[in-house]
């Protein structure tokens, strides 16, 4: 494969945060599909290696979790009868933890909704916290023994518990959520302050990553065909938006307003976290040498 020249690297990058779809990027760079797919793959691995690297040591004091859906090649209903359908198909939820103050995502993880995913992404969140933190999540049951498992007693943590009237009758309401009746708050471990009791933050972060992903915007079909390369594009975004993207209270990025960087960072940056591709060598084949 050739190299890939930096400005048409950062040129899809742009793209790709910005929510395009890589078939749509294939057109308006014009080159292939696999280009796409191997920067995408390559960025990706890259800027997951730097999180989990470099956003540990927080002194974080407010933190909010939440679970958002996405799919995989079929929703979990129809794997069963998809054709050749590959490891990992169906249902994908994504955990994220973000700090409430500097609206850093500390923390993320993808795979399925159940007590062993949320051990493991509770494990990981108490990783990179160094401070004692005001914790809160919705009222999803297996964060109880999760927190209580990672955390112990050095938590102040909440749960947000909403009650729902009925769903929407209308096809057009079904991925509208039923009318909250009303909020439950309820103390689960240490001292939780109750005004500060709150998802808002983390929810809206759902709509960030719809907006910017494709793979998580629903009713198209730009949605994850391959469980490994959505890992890829989450942990780009989140590159993204910690790093590059100014968030506009703030005026400053969340990982300068959590102090792990002293400026913006450009999507040049985030593109030489990655190794640049080598262009392939070309020749007649000699027994005796590598490619000439």
């Amino acid at each position: 494969m050739n190299t890939i020249p930096i400005e048409k690297r950062v040129q899809i990058l742009n793209l790709l945060v910005e929510g395009n779809s890589m078939r749509s990027i294939e057109r308006i760079v014009g080159c292939s599909i696999n280009t796409v797919t191997k920067l995408l793959c390559d960025v990706g691995a890259a800027c997951a290696k730097y999180h989990d690297e470099n956003v540990r040591g927080l002194q974080s004091k407010l933190v909010e979790c939440d679970e958002i859906w996405s799919f995989c090649y079929a929703k979990q209903k129809n794997v069963a009868a998809a054709k050749a359908a590959p490891e990992g198909a169906g249902d994908v939820w994504t955990w994220t933890a973000i700090d409430a103050d500097s609206k850093l995502i500390i923390s993320y993880l993808l795979g399925g909704r159940d007590a062993e995913y949320a051990l493991e992404f509770t494990d990981d969140l108490r990783s990179r916290v160094d401070s004692r933190v005001q914790l809160t999540t919705d009222g999803y049951k297996v964060y109880l023994k999760a927190m209580e498992e990672s955390f112990g007693d050095d938590v102040d943590y909440a749960q947000l518990v909403k009650m729902f009237g009925n769903a929407p009758g209308s096809t057009a309401g079904r991925y509208s959520p039923a009318e909250c009746t009303g909020i439950k708050k309820v103390c689960i471990s240490g001292n939780p302050e109750y005004n500060k009791v709150s998802t808002s933050y983390v929810e809206r972060q759902n709509l960030t990553m719809r907006m910017h992903m494709r793979r998580f915007t629903r009713l198209t079909n730009g949605f994850g065909k391959k469980l490994e390369n959505q890992l890829h594009a989450v942990s780009l975004h989140f590159m993204y938006y910690n790093f590059a993207r100014i968030h506009k209270t703030l005026r400053v990025t969340p990982a300068m307003q959590a102090g792990l960087s002293d400026h913006v960072w450009s999507i040049e940056e985030i593109a030489r976290l990655a190794p640049e591709l080598v262009a392939k060598k070309r020749g007649k084949y000699n027994k005796q040498k590598d490619r000439i």
